[in-house]
């Protein structure tokens, strides 16, 4: 098999809406059933099955068994990044939203996400920002993280140096943000920090999709340890 047909079948995994809708809401870094991602997409169950099917067949996503459920997520941060380089190249949307709800939703996702296993949005662009600033983060050769940065990983955070040491993924990795239209921290680092983050209770899941919100302990933790004015930057 061609490049070329290699290339047109990926395409035309993605050329469908609905598994389209399946694959961005599979960027929150969870495993959904396949019954979830049906009332998600608003199909119905046997039309949800045979798109996870494809999908699977063509390596985007994985799944597992568990009881009566299959749950299905990204095959991994290559497919997530794939799909977030895609969708930045859109274009900002011309239409405004057409409903409250709707417009409430996209401003929460622009504010700050989830991609995959790392923060997007306003909220992973201005760390990402702050920490180039502060010498932590070299920009000028690609992503990587300066020795000030492994140190502040490992001390301020709390993230185990291990973890950065064995991981086969990128300690730093850059990605396109799609709302911003710059670049935020993936990668192992930026995975930690996304996990580190929640776990000391300084960012919070709004609902049940990928939007996240900075807490007022969180702006103030970023404030000490990035100078991060999160005020400024309507992050709270």
């Amino acid at each position: 098999m061609s490049r070329s047909t290699e290339l047109a079948g990926l395409a035309g995994l993605l050329a469908d809406r609905t598994r389209a809708e399946f694959c961005l809401a599979l960027l929150d870094g969870r495993a959904w059933t396949a019954g979830e991602l049906a009332t998600h997409a608003g199909v119905a169950a046997s039309t949800a099955s045979e798109h996870l099917d494809r999908l699977i067949a063509g390596g985007l996503l994985v799944q597992r068994r568990q009881g009566r459920h299959r749950y299905v997520q990204l095959a991994g941060p290559e497919t997530a990044q794939l799909l977030e380089t895609l969708t930045a190249h859109l274009g900002p949307r011309p239409a405004r939203p057409n409903s409250l709800r709707s417009a409430t939703a996209s401003a929460a996702l622009a504010r700050g996400r989830t991609c995959y296993d790392h923060l997007a949005g306003r909220l992973g662009v201005a760390i990402t920002d702050a920490m180039a600033a502060g010498g932590l983060l070299d920009r000028q050769h690609g992503f990587a993280l300066t020795a000030s940065g492994v140190d502040w990983l490992t001390d301020a955070l709390g993230v185990d140096p291990v973890v950065l040491r064995t991981s086969r993924r990128p300690v730093a990795r850059e990605c396109l943000d799609w709302t911003e239209r710059r670049s935020h921290l993936a990668g192992t680092a930026g995975a930690q920090i996304r996990l580190r983050l929640s776990a000391n209770d300084w960012t919070r899941r709004t609902g049940s999709g990928r939007a996240v919100r900075l807490t007022p302990a969180g702006a103030t933790a970023l404030h000490e340890l990035l100078g991060l004015e999160a005020d400024a930057l309507e992050l709270v």
